[in-house]
């Protein structure tokens, strides 16, 4: 490996400036060189080559006439340089010079060593003592090529003393005389030049530049009393004391700047100060905060502590994922475009909501209502004449609170309908409280007018009661008489829902990711949970990762109201998407989202604070409240287990049941969930002691079975009244209902036959029990009811029959329901009643 050979270097040994070496690599690389820097084999070729070049001389006749008087020789520093002697005198007086070739560059013959003055002049060379000159290493002269000089006879010379000689100047007269230079002589004019010879000499030159006299070797030290060894009596250790002022003088030169939150422990505050805990705890106690190591502080305290150990001091901004991946920044006018209105339908029960919504949507749902009764929300979207509304259909039941408070929170303009005839009521009152709260414009629709005790004058008074005047008294309140039965005033009522809505202004930006608010939910066994959402703001997409409360998941399915399928839906519009992992609580707001990962862990936060919050929620025991606790040791505790058909009846349905407990016996529902009754809820009731409420559902075989078997009570119900009633009166010890259902037997659907004139035949199994002509009919589908009806026909064959046996197939005809599928179940029972 070739040692390294500084510009410096090269300059010295040329006897140049280095100046000149510098510019003779900047002119041929374009690189500009310092004086330190290490030249390689190329730039070494480089700029022997041009200084060879330079210094050459046409004539070299002076040059050997001045050598023959200085002859001296130097001794070669290489084994492979051999001395000749001087060629016979048979060789031709004068000789052309001409370029050696690369092979014999190396083996130029050398000039023999200057004789003394008492040699003999015919002595040859070889027997002389050559006279040895001491010559700096290093050295180079580059001359050209020394041919052999024309034979001259050999003369006595003068004996000359020995002269201290320079090295010889580059630029010299080419006529002036030349001394002869130290060092060997080397051709570099040549084509090819062999540095391999070369390299070696310049290792060497190099290894004896490095001066490794003074190089410090470092040695292990083995004994202690060696460590301490060379080093002063009076050093020392530093101190603790020491050191920390020491960090405090450093801190106070060049204070660090650090962030904290609006809480911070005091070890996260001494790590970030770089200090100790102990020195945090220190400063905190000499600012009268006693604080542990694991103890938070608030922001301001932390900030004084951070500013006794001369930090600054910035206030840590803390991004939540919420912020991260839900986009709750302002639209710009710009881009906002008018959207539909969302109207809800309120008021007391049976007052005419429904049937109001029917005559405006031309349809017919309070047929399918049990009893009548809404009792989830419905939301639809009516197009009138070249406007599209949105609707929502509160039930007004006292049980169904949450869901009416729902419905105003999501909705521009409430519709209050009152019943001519009966007037405000408590319902009432309590929508008109919702609507208030909601600061939503309010339309009154005074119902039933067709009826013969209408009397709109009395509800308008009452509205007074509740700061609603009617526009027809100088206030802001319209109030149109209608009637859902003979459509007289919904012309008008359409067009006070337009005109408030224009006034309004109702704009949203649908170039956004969807926003909006669940509005009801349910579990299906063929498609999982199912959420019917209202979109607020944006647009909801087919595939949009969507966070709904504690459920998260990718919308995979998208209906309309009509039951379409869409692939998009915008502002104001009600959609029902599959695809969530869970069944949302109604009321959840919903936002779209492109990072799943970060909202799956959004929605397991939330899932943790919900528990949590739970666990808070139960009352701890303490001495204030022991004898509290003592005495509920001795109330009675009902425990119920509901299930329903969606999750807006759950809640219902809990509430209702809670709100009955009394000093005497406490109501605890342990459990709520959607769907059928399940194996799970049967063994969880059997375990806790408890009862099962279903609400618009069915036990599946296999519950149903083990219920009879450890006894569990499961109490079905269609109307919530029902539910309510009978289980105040159980409290009471009242409970002597004097009808009960007797079920018969059950019937699998295989079939459905269209029959012109005949109408649905449902080709039926009998699975359990029997089925007989008299026998009510409940159709199930996945473990929900769908409706209760009566047979209208039953037959084996062609020939009608009584009843039919478990085992059997038959024709089952019913008198109202006709969208039966294959796989529904038939329930066949009787209302019989009985005496205590």
């Amino acid at each position: 490996m070739m040692m390294k050979y500084r510009v410096h270097e090269v300059a010295k040994d040329l006897n140049i400036p280095n100046k000149d070496v510098i510019d003779t690599l900047e002119k041929y690389t374009g690189e500009t060189k310092k004086h330190m820097t290490a030249l390689d084999e190329n730039e070494l070729d480089l700029v022997f080559e041009t200084f060879t070049q330079k210094n050459s001389s046409e004539n070299l006749d002076v040059y050997f006439a001045q050598a023959n008087r200085n002859e001296t020789v130097v001794e070669p520093e290489k084994p492979d340089v051999i001395i000749q002697p001087e060629q016979p005198a048979a060789r031709p007086a004068v000789q052309q010079v001409s370029a050696p070739r690369p092979a014999q560059a190396a083996q130029q013959p050398q000039r023999a060593p200057a004789q003394p003055s008492h040699a003999a002049p015919g002595v040859p060379a070889a027997d002389q003592k050559p006279v040895r000159k001491a010559v700096k290493p290093g050295k180079i002269t580059p001359v050209g090529p020394k041919p052999t000089p024309p034979k001259a006879p050999a003369a006595p010379r003068p004996q000359q003393q020995p002269v201290q000689r320079r090295p010889l100047p580059v630029n010299t007269d080419p006529n002036a005389a030349i001394k002869r230079t130290e060092g060997r002589i080397v051709d570099t004019r040549t084509s090819h030049v062999e540095l391999d010879k070369y390299n070696e000499k310049y290792d060497r030159l190099a290894s004896e530049k490095i001066n490794t006299a003074n190089t410090v070797q470092k040695q292990k030290l083995t004994q202690r009393s060696t460590q301490y060894r060379g080093k002063p009596r009076n050093s020392r250790k530093e101190t603790e004391s020491e050191r920390l002022r020491r960090i405090a003088l450093e801190r106070k030169a060049k204070p660090i700047t650090i962030q904290i939150p609006e809480e911070i422990t005091v070890g996260e505050l001494a790590l970030r100060l770089k200090a100790t805990a102990a020195e945090v705890i220190k400063k905190l106690m000499v600012l009268g905060v006693f604080a542990a190591v694991n103890d938070t502080i608030d922001f301001d305290t932390a900030t004084l502590v951070a500013m006794e150990f001369h930090a600054k001091v910035e206030k840590e901004v803390v991004v939540t994922i919420e912020e991260q991946i839900i986009d709750d920044s302002e639209d710009k006018d710009d881009n906002l475009v008018p959207r539909a209105p969302v109207v809800v339908v309120m008021g007391h029960v049976d007052h005419g909501k429904t049937s109001l919504l029917d005559a405006i949507r031309h349809a017919n749902v309070t047929a399918s209502e049990a009893g009548g009764i809404t009792q989830h929300i419905g939301a639809y979207q009516v197009r009138l004449e070249d406007r599209e509304v949105t609707f929502l259909d509160t039930p007004g039941h006292a049980a169904f609170t949450t869901m009416r408070a729902r419905g105003a929170q999501v909705t521009d303009i409430a519709i209050l309908v009152v019943a001519a005839d009966d007037g405000i009521m408590p319902q009432t009152i309590e929508a008109i409280h919702h609507a208030k709260a909601a600061n939503v414009s309010i339309i009154v629709a005074i119902n039933k007018m067709d009826k013969p005790g209408a009397n709109p004058q009395h509800v308008m008074e009452q509205l007074t009661e509740y700061e609603l005047v009617p526009e027809e008294w100088g206030g802001d309140t319209p109030c149109i008489p209608v009637s859902a039965v003979t459509k007289a005033g919904i012309k008008d009522l359409l067009e006070m829902i337009i005109l408030t809505a224009d006034i309004k202004e109702l704009k949203a930006n649908p170039d956004r990711a969807a926003k909006g608010t669940v509005i009801e939910a349910r579990l299906d066994k063929g498609r999982g949970p199912i959420a019917t959402m209202l979109v607020q703001n944006g647009t909801l997409r087919t595939g949009d990762i969507i966070v709904a409360g504690t459920t998260v998941g990718r919308v995979r399915a998208m209906t309309n109201a009509d039951g379409q399928k869409i692939e998009q839906a915008g502002p104001s519009v009600p959609v029902e998407i599959t695809g969530l992992d869970d069944v949302p609580t109604g009321g959840d707001i919903f936002n779209a989202v492109s990072d799943e990962r970060l909202a799956r862990e959004l929605v397991e936060q939330r899932r943790t604070e919900m528990k949590e919050e739970r666990f808070n929620s139960r009352t701890k025991v303490t001495l204030d409240n022991l004898f509290d606790q003592m005495k509920q040791g001795d109330m009675k505790e009902l425990q119920i287990i509901v299930k329903a058909d969606v999750q807006g009846s759950v809640e219902a349905v809990r509430q209702s049941l809670e709100k009955l407990s009394d000093e005497e016996v406490r109501v605890n529902v342990i459990h709520g969930g959607v769907g059928a009754i399940s194996e799970s809820d049967v063994m969880l009731a059997s375990a806790s002691n408890a009862i099962i409420v279903g609400f618009n559902v069915r036990p599946d075989p296999v519950a149903e079975e083990n219920a009879k078997r450890d006894g569990v009570d499961m109490r079905l119900y269609r109307i919530i009244y029902d539910c309510i009633g009978e289980i105040e009166s159980a409290m009471k010890g009242m409970l002597a209902p004097k009808f009960r259902e007797v079920a018969l037997g059950k019937a699998e659907c295989r079939e459905v036959y269209k029959i012109t004139n005949v109408g649905t035949i449902v080709g039926s199994h009998v699975t359990t029990g029997k089925i007989t002509r008299a026998a009510q009919i409940r159709v199930v589908r996945d473990g929900i009811v769908i409706t209760e009806d009566k047979i209208a026909s039953l037959r084996r064959f062609k020939d009608d029959v009584k009843e039919v046996a478990e085992g059997y197939d038959c024709g089952i005809g019913l008198e109202r329901f006709s969208d039966i599928k294959e796989g529904d179940i038939l329930e066949a029972f009787v209302m019989e009643e009985y005496r205590e």
